[in-house]
């Protein structure tokens, strides 16, 4: 294997690191963190193939959690069942606002924009785009910020499974996208995780390099 080349200005290339444990800059030739002794790392270990795994598999299981009933609706002994579009035009008929409004943007909205982000950061990176890295690094930060909220509309039907059960007039049961939803959702989470945003800035600092000489 070959050694990487970091850019000479960075704390990268004078062998320091960022604890993600504690946040103590330390010497990667310890090995370790002084202060916690967590493992010390330049940078994220395969983060970009990693990230990419995780994406596809997201896309992946993002088509059985829409096109699977979310929810089943039992109304006077009948069941309906529905998909998460199907449940957010339902909860609409119901008058159920907020809660309708919450599954929009929880399942579709959040998914797919972090899905879109990440796949946008991935190839800004692996082709050398000279975008702002600054710009990317807040995209990155804002996608993990709102992946902590992507759970809000499982908890939603579950919630609305437990209370809603009028006596056999009106109940409302999982179905099976829960599950593949659930896979989304850890799938984006972990990928987010798995992307080492601080590549952003090696990119950005090579091309800079390199156009100075």
């Amino acid at each position: 294997m070959h050694a990487v080349m970091y850019p000479s200005e960075t704390a990268a290339a004078k062998g320091l690191a960022l604890c993600h444990t504690c946040h103590l800059l330390g010497s990667v030739e310890r090995g370790h963190c002084e202060r916690c002794g967590a493992h010390l790392h330049l940078r994220g270990i395969d983060s970009l193939n990693r990230t990419v795994a995780l994406l596809i598999t997201a896309i992946i299981l993002y088509i059985p959690a829409n096109f699977l009933p979310i929810m089943n609706t039992v109304q006077l002994g009948a069941s309906e069942p529905a998909t998460i579009l199907g449940g957010v035009i339902i909860l609409l008929k119901m008058k159920s606002y907020p809660i309708a409004a919450v599954i929009f943007i929880a399942s579709i909205m959040v998914p797919v924009t972090k899905m879109i982000a990440l796949s946008y950061l991935v190839f800004s990176v692996r082709h050398h785009r000279q975008y702002s890295a600054r710009q990317r690094t807040v995209i990155y930060r804002l996608t993990e910020f709102v992946g902590r909220w992507s759970m809000v509309d499982v908890f939603v039907v579950s919630i609305m499974v437990a209370l809603i059960r009028l006596q056999g007039i009106l109940t409302i049961e999982p179905g099976s996208a829960a599950l593949a939803f659930a896979g989304v959702v850890v799938a984006t989470m972990i990928s987010a995780q798995s992307f080492d945003v601080r590549l952003v800035w090696d990119k950005r600092d090579e091309v800079t390099e390199e156009a100075a000489v």
